[in-house]
């Protein structure tokens, strides 16, 4: 009798555990903050147990383009003192960034996160498409270091706020988790 109902109970956590991978659950209206605070434990559920990082870059960038509806998202990866596109969404990217340049060099460099209302008025944007207005742009840590960026972009101007920051910062910890 034991063993069938923990059978049951194991099929039940497995079940939730395959489905909330599977499906995410979209908030379409509310404040920004209610819309993260629904995602931010989808997506820890999501990468909990996944050891890859690549596959957990590749789902946190979805969640976010597909909650958000974002222009772009997406994550660069530091590789021989550059970054690297890795996992994203959206259309195509630059592929190579070196330090210091453009916003995501700049964050990366700094270590900080950059908050950019109008990318044009940014020095030294790179502009991977004319179609984004803003931005921004966050460092992720891995054992204390930095080992990439995770880089949004918007077709509107002044689009992301401190709230933004805040939110995606506590996105991004779930990686060094």
């Amino acid at each position: 009798m034991l063993h069938g109902s923990f059978s049951r109970i194991l099929f039940s956590f497995a079940y939730i555990s395959f489905t909330m991978a599977e499906d995410l659950k979209i908030i379409g209206s509310g404040t920004k903050e209610a819309q993260y605070q629904s995602l931010l434990p989808q997506i820890a559920a999501l990468i909990q147990g996944e050891n890859d990082l690549i596959a957990n870059l590749g789902n946190i960038a979805a969640a976010l383009r597909e909650q958000f509806k974002w222009f772009w998202v997406g994550f660069y990866l530091v590789k021989n003192d550059e970054l690297v596109l890795g996992p994203f969404q959206g259309p195509v990217a630059c592929t190579r960034i070196k330090k210091g340049k453009g916003v995501c060099g700049a964050s990366w460099e700094k270590e900080e996160t950059l908050i950019v209302p109008d990318v044009d008025a940014f020095p030294g944007h790179i502009a991977c498409s004319s179609a984004s207005k803003s931005e921004i742009v966050l460092p992720v840590y891995k054992d204390g270091l930095v080992i990439g960026v995770l880089d949004v972009d918007s077709e509107y101007i002044a689009h992301f706020d401190e709230v933004d920051a805040v939110y995606l910062n506590d996105i991004i910890k779930l990686i060094d988790a």
